[in-house]
């Protein structure tokens, strides 16, 4: 194995972050690749550790995931969530559910416990009830920041721009074994119709994880996203023999040319390459290899410092 090993990428959303949270993104994405960082030198595994990390990002309100999911067009919150394995191909995902407070480990459960990819609204709930996962009250996942947010986007003279920031969390890894994992979860799109679903459930657009390729997860408009299978697309380029950087630019420029899309991604191949890329102009990632902590939020930036010493 290499000495590049292991490594934990994440994401907290491309979009629009607007200055007075932007400390508050980076701060999260930087706590929840710690926690990731910290299961993959305990030895364990890529999926605990990527599934940690969103659990991080969801329980945290500066995110468009779990708590602080954005509003649909009746005010309330419809999230989706999405798991997959690159040893096995195994993937799990959730979609429109309302009282979860983490939809991440909901989704790694429909990977682990049943035969199917993706459970959606009702039967989801159904299932997260039959796996002893408490159901939270609706409120709980509200914040007067999505509240504001979403009675702000009905009015007429709404700016389509703040409207639409994308705050969609997502976590890449290879553990010390080698073996890859991604994960990603949202809260949608404000003021999204109701029973809208985007890329993040879908399997090669919200993420795709394979030991023999690597893995991505994606952030952005998510009906552009799944028109070009985004996550799957940048694989292939790297099974093209693209270096994961090059392959995230050449996914994210092709979304760009071909449909006017903007979005993100974080990826990372088997061997501990990592890229955090984005056509917004920003997105929060930060990364974690050889005990040194990457972290920027803007096109071109890249700050680093011990993986130890507090931000």
């Amino acid at each position: 194995m290499t000495d590049m090993l292991p490594v934990v990428v994440v994401h907290g959303g491309a979009g629009y972050v607007p200055k007075e949270r932007s400390e508050l993104s980076i701060s999260g994405v930087c706590s929840a690749v710690q926690a990731g960082y910290t299961i993959l030198q305990g030895g364990g595994s890529s999926m605990d550790a990527v599934v940690e990390a969103v659990i991080q990002m969801e329980n945290n309100p500066a995110f468009n995931a779990g708590c602080g999911s954005v509003l649909n067009i009746k005010g309330e919150v419809e999230m989706d969530a999405l798991v997959m394995d690159g040893k096995t191909l195994g993937s799990g995902a959730v979609s429109a559910v309302r009282n979860i407070a983490n939809p991440i480990q909901l989704a790694r459960l429909v990977m682990d416990k049943t035969s199917h990819a993706c459970l959606t609204a009702e039967g989801a709930s159904q299932f997260a009830r039959s796996m002893g996962i408490p159901e939270v009250p609706l409120e709980s996942l509200i914040t007067e920041y999505s509240r504001m947010r979403w009675k702000k986007n009905l009015a007429p003279d709404a700016n389509p721009v703040e409207c639409q920031m994308l705050g969609t969390v997502g976590a890449v890894a290879v553990d010390k074994e080698g073996n890859i994992a991604c994960a990603t979860s949202t809260g949608g799109m404000l003021n999204k119709m109701e029973g809208r679903v985007g890329d993040t459930p879908i399997i090669g657009s919200g993420g795709y994880a394979d030991n023999l390729l690597g893995a991505v997860s994606t952030t952005g408009h998510g009906e552009t996203i799944m028109k070009i299978t985004l996550a799957r697309l940048i694989l292939f380029h790297m099974e093209q023999g693209q270096s994961a950087e090059a392959a995230s630019d050449l996914g994210l420029a092709y979304m760009k040319s071909r449909l006017e899309g903007l979005g993100g991604v974080v990826t990372v191949d088997p061997q501990g390459h990592w890229a955090a890329r984005f056509s917004s102009s920003y997105m929060a990632w930060a990364a974690a290899q050889k005990d040194t902590l990457h972290y920027g939020l803007y096109t071109g930036e890249h700050f680093t410092q011990s993986i130890h010493d507090p931000r």
